[in-house]
């Protein structure tokens, strides 16, 4: 049985109609947002390139993941904080100026210590702003939620494809262009929404510090932070330690994480939700994690043609994860939407920032292969908890998903 939501598959009907018939306001914010998520995969195939730059070696570098989202993971507690005092207009220009000061300075680094601090900095930015983009679309959207979440998503992937494409050109040059690029677009995204995003309307409860955390008390919110932990370690293992591996230019890194990227739009945004409404949502999820186990497995013991397929390809498991996760952490709990996502996404991104740091440690104890015998296991484990806390995860979602259907206060860093 589906624990998605299930007048999720019509959104594609409903967008058809309404989806790019949207408010400026709505426009200037999902652009925003690309670009947002555009900083994620951003210095993938730089990696090698800032290596060799700053004289760092494949982990230190590795660690601009590491830093990203351990301070992203930590900020899932401010971030509901902070909106529901402040509003969403004010939180999401808090957290673009913070990522325009901070992507501009990562590029004038004179080291890997001063660039890894700085990858600090625009990832609290850019969990102000994530965090918050959601809610503020669904706010402002025409068409209703569903249309909404559909732009949203769309926004994500487009982000996740071009982020290495935008890498690649500009880092062809220079490894400093990059984050000199992605400061110039967040600052137009600032003005965009200085100019046409009215403040939204405040929550009428303002979110405690450890309300994210108390939400996890939910059995089956904590379910599926805990399975979606073990899926980001292998996720990021193929995000960040992939480009290593390969070892190729800018340009053909590049090329291979945009069509990576596409996958993972394609199949978040069109094939997971005609999957869920046919299979439901848990089988999906669980075989889904199954054949990115195998693919990480082929990826690590192929050859580099191999290697190169099986990460293009793993985009594929990863979009359909993503966008089953999502609706899973934001409809199986009682909590409000925006502090479940924030416990959800508290625990998960622990996991963002530990595989970027371990997979390279892993490989200096052992070889190149076993780092993504790790990724499998990891994958495989979160099916296990899908499996095992499966009555958890379904009975739970069936009882609160009228009053999710009816909730706007949408908040959640996804990917």
């Amino acid at each position: 049985m589906s624990t998605g939501d299930p007048a999720r598959p019509d959104a594609f009907d409903a967008g058809g109609g309404g989806l790019l018939r949207q408010p400026k306001s709505v426009w200037a914010t999902a652009g925003a947002s690309v670009v947002a998520f555009m900083g994620i995969g951003l210095v993938d195939p730089i990696l090698p390139s800032i290596a060799k730059g700053l004289d760092a070696t494949a982990g230190q570098v590795s660690l601009l993941f590491t830093s990203y989202f351990l301070i992203t993971a930590v900020a899932m507690l401010v971030t509901g904080f902070v909106s529901s005092r402040i509003g969403g207009r004010k939180t999401l220009l808090l957290g673009l100026a913070l990522v325009v000061v901070f992507a501009g300075l990562s590029g004038t680094s004179g080291s890997v210590g001063e660039l890894v601090g700085f990858r600090a900095g625009w990832g609290l930015g850019n969990a102000l702003f994530v965090s918050t983009a959601l809610a503020v679309i669904v706010g402002a959207a025409a068409g209703g939620s569903a249309a909404a979440i559909l732009l949203y998503e769309s926004a994500l992937g487009l982000g996740m494809a071009c982020g290495p494409l935008l890498g690649a050109l500009l880092g062809d040059a220079s490894w400093r262009y990059p984050f000199f690029g992605t400061a110039f677009l967040m600052a137009v995204g600032f003005l965009c929404i200085t100019a046409f995003l009215k403040e939204q309307p405040r929550p009428a409860r303002k979110t405690g510090l450890l309300d994210p955390v108390k939400a996890l008390g939910h059995g089956g919110l904590a379910s599926a932070a805990v399975s979606a932990f073990f899926y980001n370690y292998t996720f990021f293992t193929v995000l960040a330690f992939t480009p290593f591996v390969l070892d190729m230019s800018p340009y053909r890194s590049g090329a291979v994480f945009f069509c990576w990227g596409v996958l993972l739009a394609v199949f978040s945004v069109i094939v997971a939700p005609r999957l869920q409404a046919r299979f439901g949502s848990l089988k999906v999820l669980g075989g889904s994690l199954v054949l990115l186990a195998a693919d990480v497995l082929a990826l690590g013991y192929g050859d580099h043609t191999t290697a190169v397929v099986c990460t293009v390809l793993s985009g594929a498991a990863i979009g359909v994860n993503n966008t089953v996760y999502t609706e899973l952490a934001l409809g199986v709990s009682d909590a409000p939407r925006p502090v479940a996502s924030a416990g959800y996404n508290f625990v998960r991104w622990f996991a963002a920032a530990a595989a970027p740091f371990f997979a390279p440690k892993i490989e200096e104890w052992t070889d190149v292969r076993v780092p993504f015998v790790v990724a499998a296991v990891t994958a495989v484990a979160g099916a296990l908890v899908v499996l095992v806390r499966r009555k958890a995860l379904t009975t739970e979602a069936e009882e609160h998903r009228p009053q999710h259907a009816q909730e706007d206060g949408v908040a959640v860093f996804a990917g």
